[in-house]
């Protein structure tokens, strides 16, 4: 499941991710990117993870394959989570995205105002 932010505005995508996001709910979230993208040329994404979140083997298939395909409309990326073992898949995955232009870092839960006013720093504009 998920729940679009309130503080989304703009070319700036925020989506809160608990329990198990399922195919559908990704097609979801991959139209509004789709949206942000045609609409501003690029985007950025501010994810919450929540405790105990779990993805479809479809629905994680279809996101990597929207990256790939946009990596060079893709802005920022700010994942905030507790998690030590996500934090460090962020942190290995940001030497990567940089090759592609993309900045991405992870905030803990306690940093999400400090994860919001980063990932709006350059918010690209139509």
């Amino acid at each position: 499941m998920y729940e679009i932010l309130p503080r989304s505005e703009g070319a700036v995508l925020g989506v809160k991710v608990f329990g198990t996001l399922t195919t559908t709910e990704e097609k979801e979230l991959i139209a509004k990117a789709d949206e942000l993208v045609s609409t501003y040329g690029k985007a950025s994404f501010l994810v919450v993870l929540g405790e105990h979140v779990g993805v479809s083997l479809k629905a994680v298939a279809s996101d990597i394959t929207w990256i790939i395909t946009h990596m060079d409309k893709i802005a920022r990326v700010a994942v905030v989570t507790d998690s030590r073992f996500v934090s460090a898949l962020v942190d290995i995955d940001a030497a990567f995205a940089s090759l592609a232009g993309i900045k991405e870092k992870h905030f803990a839960t306690s940093e999400l105002d400090a994860a919001w006013n980063w990932i709006e720093e350059t918010m690209p504009t139509p």
